[in-house]
């Protein structure tokens, strides 16, 4: 029996031990497997995931460059803010490091509430914000008791700041948060990496045109993390490059000065050098701050400033859209001069209305006795409408607008801003495909005194001033003076060559510049009262656009109608007259208010730039 037992034990263990083999060949042979898998198979994906946990890149935001007028003054501040954040997993007590830093920093409950929000939706061993925009004091408490708050330290960025706010809002414009649609273009434009430490972005005026030299070049830290992302050690280090400062042709104190004159008023004054097309002040009537941007709108200011019914954020300077009425009539002249329509000894008899020929359709004229007999210097010294619609019957819709076009009119000016609408100097093809009918006759008369379908910027007008100010060069307005990169300066070039209306020699343009100065000097010119007593010499010309369209025997009295559907009143003027140095426009929507009228506001402004300060 013993020997019978022994041999069944010896059956059985032999049994187990065989099993227990086959189970490690198993275990062996699967660990050999998920071995090769993992070493062989796997090993780009996780070589991957490897060096991506030990080597990290930080980028490093760069100084945005700062923009200058002319004079160098500074338009905008790179500001220094200061947070305060706190590394999690090196806090033992979270709650007794809040109570002591609450009396060294100021800790508010709201602030302790959205840290505590942010602490759950972070991870441990990423920084969270405690306190936001610390002040001087703050700051400087915080670092005389730094040593006490292991896993607390200041985090610092830069934001933009507009010391001049509404003054410069269209010029300059704003930098605010970077949205999807930002991070979209950008991807599209290939630049998305080099925003990867930016909160901000250019969105309007100069800091939106010309965001590629502002911005800079980020920089970066590449640096050794464990496992948990902590920096162990900085490998390599390269630092951003800054942005480009940029000089505009802005006058600092002379846009102050307008900005004063039309405070409260819906209007708008563009000032040029008429030689190259430099803007020396370009103010659009009411404004607003644009440093309400720079961290984000709130819902409500925003809903303001889009309700208000003076429309704030829109440039008139660019965008404001007005039928330019009789500030073109001196261009409809040379055009129909260098058409050979008119001579300078034609003649019209300016009554007081004038008849579409085989109609009974009359044009009034502003002026209700008539002018008389009327060549071309006194028509535009008169501004006689008569005179005008016969001019623009005899050209014609078709060379008026290839004239016309030439002088500006019906397309962009090429300013360097991307806020500006082109206008309509309408045509033929443009009524058929718009208003599905053919042009008539009476059409083209409206055109020639600047109403109808035409409709104009203030900043087209000034490029049409310009050009006839230049004898038919026409130049491109600008707001770019230089840019600058440390002491390498490079001053702004027009990107193409400046074209010419007809021949600069013709002498045309002499006669209808002195037209203008009749206008303004001469005892007949609608602009004498205000401007003949100028030493230096005002050349000018008026124009006044219809808002609503009166019947044909109805008189207009602004008075009688509400003060939204009141006429425009505008102002276009060069001076010194005999050696241009500013050309300029301006429009008062719905005729002013609160006593301001154009022509006054004109002088003023020419005055102050021209006659000496009076010593106090």
């Amino acid at each position: 029996m013993k020997i019978r037992d022994f041999a069944a034990e010896e059956k059985l263990f032999t049994r187990r031990a065989l099993t227990a083999f086959g189970l490690v060949v198993v275990c062996f042979v699967v660990l050999v497997v998920n071995l090769w898998h993992l070493q062989v198979q796997q090993h780009g994906y996780y070589q991957t995931r490897s060096d991506r946990n030990d080597i990290k890149m930080i980028p490093v935001a760069p100084r945005r460059g700062i923009i200058y007028d002319r004079n160098g003054t500074a338009l905008v501040k790179n500001i220094t803010w200061y947070d305060v954040t706190v590394m999690p997993y090196k806090i033992k007590n979270m709650q007794a490091l809040l109570q002591a830093l609450t009396p060294v920093i100021g800790l508010t409950s709201e602030e302790l509430a959205d840290f505590h929000q942010a602490l759950k939706q972070s991870s441990r061993y990423r920084p969270v914000v405690l306190k936001s925009e610390l002040s001087e004091e703050e700051v400087a408490r915080f670092a005389v008791n730094q040593y006490r708050f292991e896993g607390v330290e200041i985090d610092s960025y830069q934001d933009r700041q507009y010391p001049y706010g509404a003054a410069l809002a269209h010029v300059v414009g704003y930098v605010s948060k970077i949205n999807d649609r930002d991070y979209q273009r950008l991807n599209e434009e290939g630049v998305a990496e080099n925003y990867a430490a930016d909160h901000n972005i250019g969105k309007q005026g100069i800091e939106r045109y010309y965001e590629s030299l502002l911005h800079g070049k980020t920089g970066y830290q590449e640096v050794e993390v464990d496992n948990h992302g902590r920096i162990v050690r900085v490998l390599k280090e390269v630092p951003p490059v800054a942005g480009k400062n940029l000089w505009l042709t802005i006058d600092l104190p002379l846009q102050q000065y307008v900005e004063s004159l039309l405070k409260g008023q819906r209007a708008a004054v563009l000032i040029e050098n008429p030689r190259d097309g430099a803007v020396l002040a370009m103010v659009s009537s009411p404004s607003y701050d644009p440093n309400l941007f720079v961290k984000g709108i709130g819902y409500r200011a925003w809903q303001q400033l889009l309700k208000n019914k003076d429309l704030p954020l829109i440039n008139r300077v660019t965008q404001g859209l007005y039928p330019p009425a009789s500030t073109v009539k001196p261009y409809m002249a040379m055009s129909a001069l260098l058409s050979g329509v008119i001579t300078p000894q034609t003649t019209f008899y300016g009554a007081p209305t004038w008849t579409l020929p085989g109609t009974q359709r009359r044009y009034r004229d502003w002026k209700k006795s008539g002018h008389g007999t009327l060549d071309v210097t006194k028509a535009i010294e008169e501004s006689a409408d008569t005179f005008f619609y016969q001019v623009a019957f005899e050209m014609g819709i078709d060379r008026i607008h290839q004239m016309l076009s030439q002088f500006g009119y019906g397309k962009s000016t090429g300013i360097d801003l991307k806020e500006e609408y082109s206008g309509l100097l309408p045509d033929r093809a443009w009524k058929q495909k718009v208003h599905k009918r053919a042009w008539y006759q009476g059409d083209t008369v409206s055109v020639g005194i600047g109403q109808g379908y035409w409709i104009a910027t203030p900043i087209q007008m000034v490029k049409a001033l310009d050009a006839l100010i230049n004898s038919g060069r026409v130049v491109t307005p600008h707001l770019l003076y230089a840019t600058q990169r440390g002491k390498n300066i490079t001053r702004w070039q027009p990107e193409r060559p400046q074209p010419q209306i007809a021949n600069a020699r013709s002498p045309y343009w002499a006669l209808v510049r002195r037209a203008m100065f009749g206008m303004a000097n001469a005892p007949n010119g609608t602009g004498y009262k205000y401007f003949h007593t100028a030493p230096y010499g005002i050349a000018a010309k008026s124009g006044t656009s219809q808002v609503f369209s009166l019947k044909q025997n109805e008189v207009y009295n602004a008075k009688m109608i509400p003060v939204r559907l009141r006429d425009h009143v505008f102002y276009t003027a060069f001076a010194p007259y005999n050696d241009p140095k500013v050309a300029m426009a301006l429009i008062l929507e719905n005729g002013g208010s609160e006593g301001v009228v154009a022509a006054p506001v004109v002088r003023q402004i020419l005055d102050h730039i021209f006659l000496p300060v009076p010593l106090p």
